[in-house]
């Protein structure tokens, strides 16, 4: 209850304040959430051409532009500006280029929805041309995916369930696509699973993976928000859980812990985009936006 009331007040927050994309025509390359070397990622890649504007009304509270590759401050966001939102959101556009006019002082840092506030470019990490957007809710002390504040882009196609595996106790795993007949005990459910969207060849983590066994949730695994505990980076997963634990099989991901008796049992996967979360009812697990799995095992 407590996590949809969160994401009831992130909706809201986005209605509210008219937030929108600070390109039009940029397309994700890669999203929040997404393995990076086994860690996630914490915002979403843009390929884009052209200028960036604030995603909503706020204030520049910070800049930075790396004027030579070889600077010895090495930063991996490369050129960033950092917009403050009245909402309690801070907007973090980096990888991209800022003009040097972009960084003389001046005493109004406010900016409207539609103001520039930097270029897309190649800087940081950066392999192509565009930019990196991350959200942080500073109320909260947690990053926040920028698909649940930010109207999602017309996506028609469901996610893709590559995988389903088990991993028993002595970390082997069994893939549910090439043996059904299961000894009893304890495993924990390892799903790979990828957005396809209606861009060509994008394919992009998705929002929330559900597994249940005989119609009883088992886990719900929501690539939502991250936040830190002593210096520790957490997520959603039934609880918050250490994300090195989730993304342990990167680019597969930990869902949830089971227990199987002797007998038959229905596991089932559940694996839903953003457009798919915001619908309701049985919609939600119905519509094209959410991709469905069942395996029936035998338990021995």
């Amino acid at each position: 209850m407590i996590r949809l009331f969160i994401l009831a007040l992130l909706l809201c927050a986005s209605a509210a304040f008219a937030i929108d994309w600070p390109s039009e025509t940029a397309v994700v390359t890669s999203n929040f959430g997404e393995s990076d070397m086994g860690r996630p990622m914490l915002g979403d890649t843009f390929r884009a051409e052209g200028p960036l504007t604030a995603i909503e009304n706020g204030e520049i509270i910070f800049r930075r532009r790396v004027v030579s590759p070889a600077s010895r401050f090495v930063s991996t966001l490369g050129d960033m500006a950092v917009v403050d939102h009245l909402d309690g959101l801070i907007s973090i556009y980096s990888r991209a280029e800022l003009p040097q006019t972009a960084m003389r002082k001046t005493s109004d840092t406010g900016v409207g929805a539609a103001s520039v506030i930097a270029e897309a470019g190649v800087s940081g990490w950066s392999k192509t041309k565009g930019f990196y957007l991350s959200i942080f809710d500073r109320k909260d002390r947690r990053w926040v995916n920028p698909a649940l504040v930010i109207p999602p882009r017309p996506d028609t196609r469901p996610p893709l369930i590559r995988s389903v595996k088990l991993k028993n106790r002595d970390n082997q795993m069994i893939d549910l696509a090439a043996s059904r007949l299961i000894r009893q005990g304890s495993y924990t459910i390892v799903v790979h699973a990828e957005d396809s969207t209606d861009t060509a060849g994008t394919l992009l983590m998705p929002m929330r993976i559900i597994c249940s066994v005989n119609g009883v949730e088992a886990g719900v695994l929501a690539f939502e928000t991250f936040s830190a505990r002593d210096g520790v980076l957490m997520m959603f997963r039934n609880g918050l859980v250490p994300v090195s634990q989730v993304y342990a099989y990167a680019p597969a991901v930990e869902v949830g812990e089971v227990f199987f008796n002797r007998g038959q049992v229905t596991l089932e996967i559940i694996v839903q985009d953003i457009t798919a979360l915001l619908s309701s009812g049985a919609a939600q697990l119905e519509g094209n936006n959410s991709r469905r799995a069942s395996y029936r095992l035998f338990i021995e």
